[in-house]
């Protein structure tokens, strides 16, 4: 590892420390902290722009191996078909051959077979559809009822995905609720929320929303880290006071 590595990974690990210790001293829910690798920004092909690792808040959806679709000629239906992307990321089409799709959305993929089928085709009009891909979810982890891989069915907050989930357990730590989600291939942010505040105000308006593929992770509270090491007496003093 080279010093300009070496510094970045510094400056990285600095900022993720002081936002971790500011968060957790004023008992804010807001927004921690985001980390990328790459530039400040860029522009898909589909549109989306990208700012210093941020996008849009609606990503459109992009291909993974087992995801089936259709496609239609709307000139030339002899070669409709169903196609699988197979493991390796690419399609096996009729007269074309093998193409690699994985990683591109729907409107990628329209101008990609657009321009395979212009070769055999004069100017074909085609539509896709995808029929079985991978569903909205997302993951429960740490100290609740039921740690898992949760369907993501319409609007579902924080709170409701951790009851989702089984709930608390006896040694969560209701204040420190980390919400990690993926900006992009390169950025992943990183945000505290504190259950336990919200939940005695009764204001749940910074109760955020999930979105496909977010990850929860309740850690566990200072009372159940230092239980082993207290005698039984204490036990009872102590768990009033975390």
């Amino acid at each position: 590892m080279n010093t300009r590595s070496i510094g970045s990974l510094l400056v990285v690990l600095t900022a993720t420390a002081l936002c971790v210790a500011q968060t957790a001293s004023t008992g804010s829910s807001k927004p921690a902290l985001s980390i990328n690798t790459t530039g400040p920004h860029s522009t898909s092909s589909d549109g989306t722009t990208t700012r210093e690792g941020f996008q849009q808040r609606y990503p459109r959806y992009k291909l993974e191996f087992g995801d089936q679709f259709d496609v239609s000629f709307d000139l030339s239906p002899e070669f409709n078909q169903n196609v699988t992307v197979q493991p390796d990321g690419f399609i096996t089409l009729r007269e074309v051959g093998d193409l690699h799709v994985a990683g591109q959305t729907v409107p990628e993929l329209t101008e990609t077979l657009k321009r395979a089928y212009g070769k055999i085709l004069h100017d074909p009009v085609i539509s896709v559809v995808l029929k079985d891909f991978e569903k909205p979810y997302f993951i429960a982890d740490g100290q609740v009822g039921k740690p898992g891989k949760y369907e993501l069915r319409g609007e579902t907050t924080l709170t409701q995905a951790i009851a989702m989930a089984g709930g608390f357990q006896d040694a969560a730590k209701h204040s420190q609720v980390l919400l990690f989600r993926r900006v992009d291939s390169e950025w992943v942010s990183a945000k505290i929320i504190n259950v336990k505040q919200m939940e005695k105000e009764g204001n749940l308006h910074e109760d955020p929303h999930l979105h496909p593929g977010d990850m929860l992770f309740v850690p566990k509270n200072r009372y159940s880290k230092i239980r082993p090491f207290l005698p039984t007496a204490s036990m009872g003093t102590f768990a009033k006071t975390y």
